[in-house]
């Protein structure tokens, strides 16, 4: 694996869709890189310092927003000298996002007052009152023709399409909820997935129409959802609860066919492989020393003060996994299903169970079974599935990244001084990684894997 040298970032940095370029914000600069050379390509100054940066999807522009001011910036990539700024007023700007077409972006006020549809190509502009969320609560159908947003009003709320052409709402209906948490289309369009707060657990899906497929409830007087999504194939429901269980239901009957409960305690009788991250101790040859060695040289200093590198062991089965029993009597205990992906052909899901924050759980969809466990040594930061293939990538806030295949799992140190890996992304083509610090980045190319028997190793 490649890494290039460290770029400065102080907050959003992402790939472009067509893999062609990476944005960052460095305080009030948008800096555009290209990704083969990783030469600036463009360099945009903004008004203030950027909040939030978003591609659109022909990769043609970029928005930025400027969330103190509040404003948002637009930039051409092909026409540096073509500007835009939306400034709402009193109104205030708290989200703005990317309409499918590239041409249009929607933001939400301060406040929730309302939602506006700017336009590129005129100074037209449209309302929607009242929407529920900031960010959440806007979800667009894969082939960008419709939009659903929920709004409330008179303590009740509703899901609204609009048409992406006209941007005119086409049927209001409104769901079940008590406090609407957040929804999104299925992968084929054709149905609405809407779920509650916490304290409700309720799923419910319904048609663009407004009839109701389903209203699930797991169990009552309890904490609810904490994590859902559709698998990519469309005909699969994870729902991850506040009971430390992912419940999987089928598409075809809306029925559960799989619960997978997070016990600490691993039975012998599982067929799963456990990977342990352990410490490697570097050994020392002193005839590989030399007079002329630079005592200040980062790579003999990790070897003569014995800096410790890592790398996977697998345990043998029983097993006992690092528990954190959560704090009750504080808000927002830390329990339940908080992390969870999808691999792109919908045979694994990745979970983490907030209670067990050093434990990554990744599940065989196709045997019901557990196919195998990463336990760390530090809580798990972020971890996310190639967008092409079952390789898993995850990173623990420390200068190593973790890798698993269903081939097995291994570990690659960052070559880069004082560099910690808090956050990663992958690029559309799964053939780069972006991997944050605090105050830098750098990227991973990755390389095809083949099967191999030794993956447990350090690479």
């Amino acid at each position: 694996m490649e890494f290039t040298e460290a770029y400065k970032h102080s907050g959003p940095c992402t790939f472009s869709p067509n893999v062609r370029y990476i944005a960052a914000a460095v305080d009030y600069r948008l800096v555009i890189r290209d990704t083969i050379s990783f030469k600036v390509v463009q360099l945009f100054s903004c008004l203030d310092k950027i909040s939030y940066i978003e591609w659109a999807n022909d990769s043609e522009y970029i928005l930025c927003g400027l969330y103190k001011r509040p404003t948002i910036q637009v930039w051409s990539i092909n026409q540096p000298e073509w500007t835009c700024k939306i400034d709402e007023g009193l109104a205030g700007i708290a989200h703005a996002r990317w309409s499918p077409d590239s041409r249009h972006i929607l933001t939400t006020s301060d406040f929730q007052l309302r939602l506006t549809v700017w336009s590129l190509l005129s100074t037209a502009f449209v309302h929607l009152k009242w929407p529920k969320h900031p960010v959440k609560g806007v979800s667009f159908t894969k082939d960008g023709k419709y939009a659903a947003v929920c709004t409330r009003r008179d303590c009740k709320d509703y899901v609204n399409l609009l048409s992406c052409d006209s941007w005119e709402i086409i049927r209001v209906f409104p769901v079940d909820t008590l406090d609407f948490a957040d929804m999104e289309w299925s992968p084929d369009d054709s149905a609405i997935l809407v779920w509650d707060s916490p304290l409700e657990y309720k799923v419910l899906v319904y048609t663009p129409d407004g009839r109701c497929l389903l209203k699930y409830q797991a169990y009552e007087s309890g904490l609810g959802v904490k994590s859902i999504s559709w698998s990519p194939c469309g005909q699969f429901l994870a729902v991850g609860s506040y009971d430390q269980t992912l419940r999987v239901l089928n598409r075809l009957t809306w029925k559960v066919f799989a619960e997978f409960t997070h016990l600490s305690n691993l039975r012998g009788s599982s067929c799963a492989v456990v990977f342990k991250e352990d410490d490697e101790q570097y050994q020392l040859d002193i005839t590989e020393l030399h007079l002329d060695d630079d005592p200040h040289d980062t790579d003999f200093a990790d070897v003569a003060e014995g800096k410790l590198g890592v790398r996977y062991e697998v345990a043998e089965l029983p097993v006992t996994l690092p528990f954190h029993k959560p704090a009750f009597d504080r808000s927002n205990p830390k329990q339940g299903i908080g992390l969870m992906g999808w691999s792109n052909d919908s045979q694994y899901v990745f979970t983490r169970d907030d209670t067990m924050p050093t434990v990554l759980w990744i599940w065989d969809i196709s045997q019901l079974q557990l196919a195998a466990i990463l336990v760390q040594k530090e809580s798990i930061k972020a971890a996310a599935w190639d967008p092409t293939s079952c390789h898993l990538a995850v990173c623990t806030g420390n200068h190593h990244l973790y890798m698993w295949t269903p081939s097995g799992a291994y570990c690659v140190s960052v070559p880069l001084p004082q560099f910690n890996i808090t956050d990663l992304k992958w690029n559309s083509d799964g053939t780069c990684l972006l991997l944050k610090d605090k105050e830098s980045f750098c990227i991973a190319a990755v390389p095809i894997l083949q099967d191999s028997s030794d993956y447990s190793s350090e690479d």
